[in-house]
């Protein structure tokens, strides 16, 4: 049974492994080698670091900012705070000073603790715009503290030295246990692709009770390690990736950068991971580039062996694999899908997919290797997870069923309602805001639109303020024609366009590696990417895909123009989340004067 607040938890899983120092709770990667931290010394760590922050003053209800990269101090940090009683209040370290001043002066932060340099500079530059921030803590230790600015490690240090190892213990246990299932937790600031960043008010309830729903249902334990790449301050890795593993008793490896994931699978060897979408469509990508690059025979060997794995897939589903194909698959497996799982670690159970829909030709592709991904749905106000499918139960282009104590509503017009106690309080000081969220009856409206299938699996099929209406009136979903193009190997990034259009256009950012791949193959030449991009050679290509891919779509919902875009959309130039989720609206704002010249003419190709 999941305790009834986040220090409840800490201590009961940390008394679970007292006296265990070959069990790893946490690891980091430091001048080249992983650092195990036991449950002992996070516990001595987490007790220090709460009693330090009690030094310096702070109290239940006040709110902490942390502006930081995951590594073992975002763990101390959180679980200290919760211990205090005072509200964490987390934010991406990719944020703009500006935007960071709006969150940390609406929550009032009182102490912001953040990794380095860079982020303190971040808070200097608007620190007269936050009135009741006292002190800022520093993670690193090559910071000189001043007035306001005291290191991480000096908080560690005070609260070590203010009493005795048996004194801290039952301080910090007495803290504890005073903090209220109903107290709030955390404020997560939220806007998603579209809006202005909203506090959302988790309580220790909400939090607890998604643990345990979603460990009802997934076959986590003590001797599972985790990968975690994907931000701590995003709801879905702080609880899939960080309460999740740390309730069960699993390792937490934290790796060194997203660009390292590949490196770091090789020698971390997880058996769990969290992900999003765009990861899997890259591997893919990346997959079939390396093999588009061999020899005529090993490509034959290769794509047999996936039309091999899906259709064991699919016989397996079906209850009818003969011996003949199961055969078949196994030589397959030698062949070729061993030394792909070889890559990932070769020990991974499953991938747990979430932060966006993923493409159900992806989970084939991927499960026909015997690499298993499971895809979660839910949003930031239910703590997050609603839906989960479940090893064995996987419906390709559903997110499952929902967590056994959750329950899951379609209304009229097709939104997805949900409820449960994992729903949040509310939006901070918002109470419009709140009320047009969750309705009377304590149904959430999550903005998603959906059904249920005849299993009880719940299928998303476009975000409610995301659906396109064309000038004559027809509702377009873009997100499975996106899907749809993003089948294309040069195709990296796509958003469509056509709200109140006469018809479908899109901004399109190539694959540059598969571009170049085309060049090479066809032995023409660029003198740089952009030249390359904007070559009637490439354009001709990605027509040509985009042509083949829409073949099954209705006339309204064809793409009949696109613009290729020489600059990617990333999470620095404010065009991604850090989910990596196109922020739809800044993209239509900064892309404006592009978007208009497609519909400049009365005519265009069919």
């Amino acid at each position: 049974m999941v305790p009834g607040t986040i220090p409840a938890l800490f201590l009961d899983v940390c008394d679970r492994f007292r006296g265990r120092p070959d069990k790893t709770a946490y690891a980091h990667k430091a001048q080249g080698t992983w650092r195990h931290t036991s449950h002992d010394d996070l516990r001595r760590r987490v007790e220090c670091f709460a009693l330090g922050l009690l030094l310096e003053g702070v109290v239940p209800g006040e709110r902490i900012g942390i502006a930081s990269e995951n590594r073992i101090e975002w763990p101390i940090a959180n679980f200290a705070i919760n211990t205090l009683g005072a509200i964490d209040v987390p934010v991406f370290q990719t944020l703009t000073a500006r935007q960071e001043a709006q969150i940390f002066a609406d929550c009032e932060a009182s102490v912001i603790i953040v990794s380095n340099a860079f982020q303190l500079g971040k808070i200097n530059r608007i620190r007269d715009e936050l009135p009741n921030l006292r002190t800022v803590v520093v993670m690193n230790d090559d910071v000189e503290a001043g007035p306001g600015i005291v290191r991480f490690s000096d908080i560690v240090r005070r609260g070590e030295s203010s009493a005795t190892a048996d004194d801290r213990e039952r301080k910090f246990r007495t803290m504890a246990m005073r903090v209220q299932p109903d107290d709030l937790l955390t404020l997560i600031y939220t806007s998603g692709t579209t809006g202005t960043p909203k506090g959302v008010m988790l309580t220790h309830r909400n939090i607890t009770s998604n643990i345990a729903g979603a460990l009802a249902v997934l076959p986590v334990s003590e001797a599972d390690i985790f990968l975690s790449y994907l931000p701590l301050c995003h709801s879905y890795e702080r609880m899939a990736g960080f309460y999740c593993a740390f309730t069960t008793g699993a390792s937490t490896y934290f790796a060194e950068s997203i660009e390292s994931v590949a490196d770091n699978l090789r020698e971390v060897r997880p058996t769990v991971m969290t992900s999003v979408p765009r990861l899997f469509e890259r591997v893919r990508g990346r997959i079939l580039a390396s093999v588009d690059k061999q020899s005529a025979m090993r490509q034959r060997i290769f794509h047999w062996a996936v039309d091999v794995g899906l259709r064991a897939l699919d016989a397996d589903r079906a209850g009818r694999r003969g011996p003949l194909l199961a055969a078949r698959h196994a030589l397959a497996d030698r062949l070729v899908f061993s030394s792909v799982r070889e890559r990932m670690g070769g020990r991974l159970r499953f991938f747990v997919s979430g932060g966006a829909a993923l493409a159900p030709d992806i989970g084939r592709f991927f499960q026909a290797m015997g690499i298993v991904i499971l895809e979660g749905y839910g949003l930031t106000e239910t703590s997050p997870v609603l839906c989960v499918t479940r090893p064995g139960d996987i419906a390709f282009g559903t997110v499952g069923k929902p967590l056994p104590n959750v329950r899951i509503h379609i209304a009229d017009d097709g939104e997805i309602l949900a409820r449960g106690p994992n729903v949040m309080r509310g939006y901070w000081q918002d109470d419009a805001a709140t009320a047009e969220a969750i309705d009377p009856a304590g149904w959430i409206h999550t903005g998603d639109i959906g059904v249920i299938d005849g299993d009880g699996n719940l299928r998303i099929t476009d975000r409610k303020k995301h659906i396109l209406v064309s000038s004559g009136g027809k509702n377009i979903s873009p997100q499975p024609i996106e899907q749809a193009m993003l089948q294309s190997s040069l195709i990296d990034q796509v958003i469509l366009i056509g709200d109140r259009r006469e018809y479908c256009t899109a901004l399109v950012v190539p694959d540059e590696d598969a571009v170049r791949d085309l060049f090479t193959h066809n032995r023409l030449s660029a003198s740089s990417r952009e030249e390359m991009f904007a070559s009637e050679e490439t354009y001709r290509a990605i027509r040509s895909d985009i042509t083949r891919l829409q073949l099954d779509l209705s006339k309204y919902e064809r793409v009949r123009r696109f613009t290729i875009l020489s600059t990617p959309f990333t999470v620095e130039n404010g065009m991604l989340t850090p989910t990596l989720k196109i922020k739809r609206k800044e993209v239509e704002k900064q892309y404006k004067d592009v978007i208009d010249a497609m519909y400049d003419e009365t005519t265009a190709d069919e």
